[in-house]
């Protein structure tokens, strides 16, 4: 004997349109944490600015900063003229084909920069690249300034 029931049967339905907000959501959460897990491991300095800088991957480099009172940083540790060629040289026993990216602050005394830029090139480092601000983010609301 079949007995129905008073309650309709309704047929399931999987809802797509809520499926997709959450899907869109969840994208750009994740987009936001990885772009907010960049580091600088350098100084800030007031870099200057030019007009033919190009962006470069930052994976395996030493950031070596001069700010304008002449003082040196090795990453953002602070440290001596005459203890960079050592700690460089250790650092060139094990990973030869590190980049060296040179921040130097806008005001800062062209005889320190190549003070630094001589002790690196004694260290065996080729790949040396000087970091600026790009004109084309001037303009930019958020960019630097």
């Amino acid at each position: 004997m079949n007995v129905s029931s008073p309650i309709p049967h309704k047929k399931a339905r999987i809802e797509i349109i809520p499926l997709i907000d959450i899907m869109f959501f969840l994208l750009a959460s994740f987009m936001m944490v990885s772009l907010s897990q960049t580091t600088m491991k350098g100084m800030k300095v007031n870099l200057p600015i030019g007009s033919s800088g190009q962006t470069q991957s930052k994976k395996d480099y030493v950031s070596l900063s001069v700010d304008k009172d002449g003082y040196y940083y090795f990453d953002k540790t602070r440290i001596a003229l005459e203890e960079i060629l050592p700690k460089l040289k250790q650092i060139y026993a094990t990973a030869p084909e590190a980049k060296i990216f040179i921040r130097a602050d806008r005001d800062a005394l062209h005889g320190n920069v190549t003070r630094m830029l001589d002790q690196i090139r004694s260290s065996g480092f080729t790949k040396l690249s000087f970091e600026i601000k790009s004109e084309a983010t001037q303009g930019i609301p958020g960019g630097p300034q």
